[in-house]
């Protein structure tokens, strides 16, 4: 009966809330603005994995860039000809990793809409309460289309306080360097390049390194599962039953061929 107990206590799932979490919840609205559009489906940026185009190697670094950001508030904007939200502000970042891996190149059509894609980062942005919030811009290509030209989107950044970070990848003659750096230096953030993966993974590094500020998140709380320790307690439970139940009939043996 106990281990019958146990186990349904198990499958019950229980758990408890850390509300410790609350107030020590520290960090930025960053958004991850990626270029999908067809040019990013080049291969040879990665040194080793020869195979792999620009943006499947960019999506691995963004999630290992992402594990490492863990009291930030994260979005991912993803654009090409047009630009959608792939993920809105959210702490869950094995969420936005599942959705980056949803996406792929051309899935917002073959152009390089930057303008739209700022925009829409800022959009999504507005919903955050941080004192601080930051747009991490990749690109390897033009702006070319879309609505909005990239001065629109930086008078609005400038306006709104958001820095904009911006990474050309690939040669910078294939992208556009001096609209990257413009758009960086209005913002008050810094232009990076990276011609292949190893140099991308660096610029990852330095962004790291922005000093985080507070974060309201009232409504972040912590579950921690509780469903292993009576499982556990049962698993140990039945064994030892079943190794007494051995010895028992052991026993019964020996009397019997005394």
């Amino acid at each position: 009966m106990i281990i019958f107990t146990l186990m349904a206590a198990a499958l019950a799932e229980p758990y408890l809330y850390d509300p410790s979490s609350n107030s020590s919840k520290r960090g930025r609205d960053l958004a991850l603005v990626l270029d999908a559009s067809g040019s990013m489906a080049q291969s040879g940026f990665h040194t080793k994995e020869r195979f792999k185009n620009r943006y499947e190697t960019s999506i691995d670094l963004a999630k290992d860039f992402l594990k490492r950001r863990l009291d930030d508030n994260i979005a991912v904007v993803v654009f090409g000809t047009f630009a959608y939200t792939a993920s809105p502000l959210t702490y869950d970042l094995e969420g936005v990793s599942y959705l980056l891996d949803m996406s792929s190149v051309g899935v917002a059509g073959e152009s390089t809409a930057i303008g739209d894609a700022l925009i829409q980062a800022l959009h999504t942005l507005s919903f955050g309460e941080a004192e601080k919030k930051v747009i991490v811009l990749l690109t390897d290509g033009h702006h070319n289309a879309g609505n909005s030209s990239p001065r629109q989107a930086v008078a609005l950044a400038k306006e709104a306080g958001v820095k904009v970070y911006t990474i050309g990848i690939g040669e910078k003659s294939g992208y556009d360097a001096a609209l990257l750096e413009t758009i960086a230096g209005e913002t008050g953030a810094r232009s990076y390049s990276a011609t292949h993966a190893d140099a991308l993974a660096k610029v990852y590094e330095e962004i790291e390194a922005l000093e985080p500020s507070t974060i309201r998140s009232e409504n972040y709380l912590k579950r921690n599962t509780l469903a292993f320790y009576p499982m556990a307690l049962a698993a140990l439970l039945l064994l030892g039953w079943i190794l007494s139940q051995r010895g028992m009939l052991s026993l019964r043996e020996k009397k019997a061929e005394l």
